[in-house]
């Protein structure tokens, strides 16, 4: 344990110490994330969030490196210390777990392929095993990633399929590569127990024999991890967590955050393009290869069948021929030939059957034929049938000639069969010297090539896709999806939201040195150039509203100072206006309307409803007492009047700018319309009247109720606002008059204050 912990620790230490410079003494303290504090000699100076400590590239490189490398070594020397005290277990993936589980993919599969590259260079075989390794890496970090290694109830899941992948994927990958037999191994003696106990499966008993094995060594492997990462610290855990490599920051988008795509995201593009890539050209390279060790074998084996059949040929001498056929054994040098031949077939495990045979019209006699393990062979003189493979060269062999190799799959099975003339002193053949080639071997042998061949691809593959995903989403997927998600949440509603976006984005600080920093860079500076282009529009709208505002009031004021007795009535029923509004959007009436910028048209607006007034005669406008209905009719006229002087307004300006005056102009044409269609100019009712003009209307009679006229007096209050109850549903809007009826606390002060005012 204490070899485990100093192995990871140290190179996490020896990072810490290169992060100090001469001038300062730095601490990093990370406890998931939370604050990260920088400690000088004069104290805290400064204070950074993020969700780790930010490493340079090669800071960074050399702390990776170091923990492959010291989970290399443990893998070697956990295998080693297992095989010399003969325990039933490998240890041999200790190391790659802990790389993967601290670290992350990319070191736990490195360590797990050095680990069988270093093993391959004193037993080639261990290469072919690196593919296991390495998906035990991948399935080491994603346990580590989803926290298994941290909750004891979850072990065992992370346990059975480790055991899964060492020890049944391993046992079916050893079944290829070397056949059906238990072999020298660690599970060889339980194998042997299993099958002798009843299990009569020769592969499913050393399956569950490498599975009991491989059970009880990653139970060893898991173990050890989680108590690792239990003792090691916080900081130390977070430095060695490669799983964030790259740029770092609050706004770092999570796998879960990530937008939906119409058909793929990049990340699965990516991974898409270097898998297919890795495929292909893995899958040409293992097709050539074969075809190249298929016609290798083969002409090995034409070499073998050549170089055999020639050296029975010369063992067998063509004058004794006739007595071998008639004696057998007992004709001289019968058993010495016969010793030969046998030599012969036993120098090479390719070959199945050497035997010679004289060939003639009945048939193929016997002149010699080997005992094999699996058949004993023919007695000398025994005729035996032509194969039909052979029936297109019989002619040749009848007269002597030398034929092809022949290929068949008959008696004696799959065999290449290479005949071989035997001359007597006058140059006349007396039998053929046969070989028999074993093809299913030739296939046996392909198919462990191709066995041996798809587990390095694997271990290949596994390594590039794992490296070409990381660095692809390092570099490129997750700097775009940061940009993405910073852009997609920029607030510009506000000075200070602009503010805290636009240092979002500053906080990505992408550092890929491509392109893609590029497009960050110009990104940035387009948004500081736009913010600050907004704030400075902001800024100038704001003077061009007061101005407005102010020409306004203005405006009013000069209808108003022809009115000797209106007062201040254009403010006030501004106010009103805004107050019936407001408890409007409180009780939900017309919500969808009565926008921000709607409710701003209308009380900016509110002051010119009676600019027509300005059309006036005096005499008319201040007469003190009752109009006639002559006066009163042109009175009226003040409505239309400040429709037309508005409309010219509109006119005079773009469509984009005139939204306030459109409400202006429904305020100073309807808000002496009634809801029961009575009022004028044009007689509307109900809905037909503007809303803007409806809370006028609410808003122009209870001021000029409770305000002194020319011809009047103020009315008290309640009494104002009694006739405004009363009007409810026939002069006025029932929401909207039950609004200004609820809010009266709110109406009575703005009313105390004309008051006070007038006195």
């Amino acid at each position: 344990m204490a070899v485990l912990f100093l192995c990871f620790f140290v190179p996490s230490w020896l990072y810490g110490f290169s992060c100090r410079k001469s001038t300062s003494v730095v601490y990093w303290l990370q406890m998931g994330n939370s604050f990260i504090f920088r400690r000088e000699k004069k104290g805290v100076v400064g204070m950074n969030y993020g969700t780790g400590v930010k490493q340079s590239k090669l800071k960074k490189t050399i702390l990776i490196l170091a923990a492959v490398l010291c989970g290399t070594l443990i893998n070697l020397a956990g295998s080693r210390a297992a095989a010399a005290s003969n325990l039933p277990v490998f240890c041999d993936s200790i190391g790659t777990v802990l790389s993967a589980a601290l670290c992350g993919y990319i070191p736990g599969i490195l360590t797990g392929f050095i680990t069988n590259i270093i093993n391959g260079l004193t037993d080639y075989t261990s290469a072919y095993y690196g593919v296991i390794n390495m998906l035990i890496a991948v399935a080491a970090a994603w346990f580590s990633h989803q926290g298994y290694f941290k909750k004891l109830k979850k072990l065992p899941l992370a346990i059975l399929v480790l055991a899964l992948i060492g020890g049944g994927i391993g046992s079916v990958l050893t079944w290829f590569l070397f056949g059906s037999d238990f072999g020298t191994g660690i599970s060889a003696p339980l194998a042997h127990s299993i099958y002798n106990g009843g299990l009569s499966n020769v592969f499913l008993a050393q399956l569950s024999a490498d599975l009991l094995i491989d059970l009880l060594d990653k139970t060893i492997t898991v173990v050890l991890a989680a108590i690792v990462l239990h003792i090691l610290p916080a900081r130390v855990l977070d430095a060695l967590n490669i799983f964030s490599w790259r740029n770092d920051s609050p706004d770092r988008i999570h796998p879960k955050d990530e937008r939906a795509f119409r058909t793929m995201s990049l990340g699965s593009k990516i991974i898409l393009l270097i898998a297919l890539a890795v495929l292909i050209i893995s899958v040409g390279v293992t097709f050539i290869s074969f075809h190249q060790f298929h016609d290798a074998a083969l002409e090995n084996q034409y070499v073998i069948g050549e170089s055999i059949s020639r050296v029975a040929a010369s063992f067998i001498d063509g004058n004794r021929v006739p007595d071998y056929i008639k004696y057998g054994s007992s004709a001289e040098g019968y058993l010495e030939t016969k010793g030969h031949l046998y030599s012969i077939m036993k120098s090479s495990p390719d070959i199945a059957y050497v035997y010679a045979y004289k060939i003639k019209e009945d048939g193929c006699h016997v002149v010699f034929d080997l005992d094999t393990d699996d058949l004993p062979g023919e007695a000398p003189g025994t005729v035996i049938e032509f194969d039909t493979a052979f029936e297109g060269y019989l002619d040749d062999l009848l007269e002597g000639r030398e034929i092809e190799p022949v290929i068949s799959d008959e008696t004696y099975g799959w065999l290449l069969t290479f005949y071989r003339p035997v001359y007597d002193d006058a140059g006349v053949c007396q039998c053929y010297a046969a070989v028999d080639i074993s093809m299913p071997r030739i296939i046996a042998n392909e198919q462990i090539f191709m066995t041996r061949t798809i587990s390095l691809f694997f271990s290949f593959f596994i390594l590039l896709l794992t490296a070409g995903v990381f660095f692809a989403r390092h570099y490129i997927v997750q700097p775009i999806n940061g940009i993405a998600r910073v852009a997609q949440a920029f607030a510009y509603n506000s000075e200070e939201a602009r503010q805290v976006s636009l240092e979002r984005l500053r906080k990505l600080n992408i550092n890929t040195g491509d392109e893609i920093e590029n497009l960050y860079d110009s990104y940035l500076k387009t948004t500081e150039d736009t913010v600050r282009y907004i704030t400075e529009v902001q800024e100038q709208t704001e003077k061009i509203s007061k101005l407005q505002n102010g020409l306004i009031m203005v405006l009013a004021d000069v209808v108003e100072s022809r009115d000797k007795c209106t007062g201040d009535h254009i403010k006030n029923t501004a106010s009103y206006a805004r107050i019936i509004m407001e408890q409007m959007i409180k009780e939900g009436v017309c919500t969808e309307i009565l926008t921000k910028e709607y409710m701003q048209d209308v009380e900016n607006s509110a002051p010119l409803h009676d600019v027509g007034k300005i059309q006036v005669p005096d005499a008319i406008l201040n007469k003190p007492g009752r109009l006639t209905e002559e006066e009163f009719a042109l009175m009226k006229t003040h409505t239309t009047k400040g429709s037309e002087i508005i409309q010219h307004a509109i006119q005079a300006v773009s469509e984009s700018e005139s939204g306030y005056l459109k409400e202006a102009k429904n305020l100073a044409e309807y808000h002496h319309e009634r809801w029961d269609g009575k009022g004028y100019p044009k007689g509307l009712a109900g809905e037909q009247i503007p809303l803007s003009a409806r809370i006028m209307a609410v808003a122009d009679v209870f001021d000029a109720l409770v305000s002194k006229r020319s011809y009047k007096e103020g009315f008290p209050f309640e009494k104002a606002i009694g006739i405004i109850r009363e009007g409810v549903g026939t002069q006025f809007d029932p929401r909207i008059a039950g609004a200004f009826l609820d809010a009266q606390e709110e109406i009575r002060k703005v009313a105390e204050t004309h008051k006070d005012h007038e006195a």
